[in-house]
């Protein structure tokens, strides 16, 4: 049976009963048991739930009713987010035997519309790093740079769409989590804007960052996945009331004479000078398509690494304190309370983890909050202000995803600050809220996938949608 399967592709095909839903399941846990052993890209999968569902498709089918949005599509999820009866770690320890109760409402509206979900996959621990090395379960290997990090922290996701483990698969951002790793591993990625997406489900780690958002071969894809997911949820009350676009109606919408910012913030030193020949292509294949060029300034990004961690770090000291060894996950025994806290967090938690709790204790402590969070809240709103004033004068802003390719495994890990600044070109967005995409943009040497971003206004999806699906019409994966 062929790989490189897409949601029109799927649909198509079981709808003209060339192959059935249970056939297109068995032929992705087949493709997982050849390669999961090499990649890792999956932590743990979902059998019965994939057949039972597979099976509902084919019953409608010959029924002769009119099949769902995604019907048959085999779909990938983070083990971040939630799945009813099926493990989900957070890739970590802490985690290790915790079952929900309840699906998370991104994976319910993905069954909803038919797709068929094959498991879980790696990530960096709590969702916490830029490489899928922080995982608890080992590092995730990029198929599409063997040797090199599959970016994170998302990693699992995005390789599995990459090796064709999964047509589609979802990833959450809070810094850059869904965009890097689709960069890496060559394929398009998008999180929409803060609020687009429930986060009902979503296993916190900075809950004002925290996005859910699809990966896919393709950027019709990623829309269709993105308007199944979107609206508003009851059950989380930071998602939006503002109404959905048809994401994929909007794709093919002409892009001539849209105008295209480009920030010199982001092409200062510090780029990989193969990185910056292929933006530097892929920017000017906009301009071949009518796109009007124009330079903007958004004067804060410089801070936006420190704003970002300082933010990042309180949300995420405060929101794993619920992991003491008592209500779920891991319980390690000792004498007193105080000594089972510390003990199951000792034993739970990995060095990354444990970083960022004490970085974000310590900025939100007495004497510091004012010096270190409260500052950091001030910038960011002069961030998301940087972006308001561009979109006053430009329809989408466009930058490199990563300042460097696919880095080498284990070339980062003991340096944490050079694995932060890897995400200097995402963060900005995650701030301000914005809808972001990352789409292919060649490869350094034939082989090191390069990722080009497109930003659009709050709420503006389909824009941003309808930019890159003319990016990538035009070629723009292999420029």
């Amino acid at each position: 049976m062929t790989s490189g399967w897409t949601i029109e592709s799927v649909k198509a095909t079981i709808a003209a009963k060339k192959v059935s839903a249970r056939e297109l399941a068995a032929e992705h846990f087949k493709r997982i048991a050849a390669r999961n052993g090499e990649l890792n890209a999956y932590l743990t999968l979902s059998e019965e739930r994939a057949y039972a569902q597979a099976d509902k498709i084919d019953a409608a089918v010959a029924a002769g009713k009119p099949l769902p949005a995604l019907a048959g599509v085999p779909i990938a999820v983070k083990d971040v987010i939630s799945t009813r009866g099926v493990r989900t770690t957070c890739g970590s320890k802490i985690l290790n035997n915790y079952i929900p109760p309840y699906d998370a409402t991104a994976v319910s509206r993905l069954e909803a519309a038919g797709a068929v979900i094959l498991g879980k996959t790696n990530c960096d621990e709590f969702a916490m790093g830029s490489s899928n090395e922080n995982s608890a379960y080992g590092p995730v290997q990029n198929p599409a740079a063997p040797g090199t990090v599959p970016g994170g922290s998302s990693g699992g996701s995005a390789a599995a769409v990459a090796a064709d483990l999964a047509v589609a698969s979802l990833g959450t951002d809070t810094g850059g989590s869904i965009r890097q790793p689709g960069a890496f591993c060559g394929i398009p990625a998008m999180m929409g804007s803060y609020g687009r997406v429930s986060r009902y489900g979503l296993i916190a780690f900075a809950s004002s960052l925290d996005r859910i958002g699809p990966f896919a071969r393709n950027v019709g894809d990623v829309a269709a996945v993105l308007k199944v997911m979107a609206g508003r949820d009851p059950n989380d009350s930071t998602s939006t009331t503002a109404p959905v676009e048809d994401y994929t109606r909007e794709l093919k919408k002409p892009v001539k004479g849209m105008k295209i910012g480009i920030p010199k913030e982001y092409y200062g030193e510090g780029m990989d000078s193969g990185v910056r020949a292929k933006i530097t292509a892929g920017i000017e294949l906009l301009r071949t398509l009518g796109c009007q060029l124009m330079d903007i300034e958004l004067r804060h990004t410089d801070y936006a690494i420190a704003t970002y961690y300082i933010i990042a770090t309180a949300e995420a000291s405060s929101n794993l304190a619920r992991y003491d060894g008592v209500r779920y996950g891991l319980r390690e025994e000792a004498d007193t309370l105080v000594a089972t806290y510390r003990k199951t967090r000792g034993a739970g938690f990995g060095a990354e983890v444990k970083r960022r709790i004490v970085l974000g204790t310590y900025v939100l402590s007495a004497g510091y909050y004012d010096a270190y969070y409260l500052k950091g809240q001030k910038v960011r709103a002069l961030i998301a202000q940087d972006f308001r004033n561009a979109f006053e004068k430009v329809d989408a802003i466009v930058t490199p995803t990563s300042p460097v390719p696919p880095f080498s495994l284990g070339e980062r890990t003991n340096d944490p600050l050079q694995m932060y600044l890897a995400d200097i070109y995402t963060v900005t967005g995650s701030l301000a809220g914005l809808p972001g995409i990352s789409l292919p943009c060649g490869k350094i040497s034939g082989k090191l996938p390069v990722g080009l971003q497109i930003f659009g206004p709050a709420f503006g999806e389909a824009r941003v949608l309808q930019l890159a699906h003319a990016f990538e019409e035009a070629g723009g994966a292999t420029v």
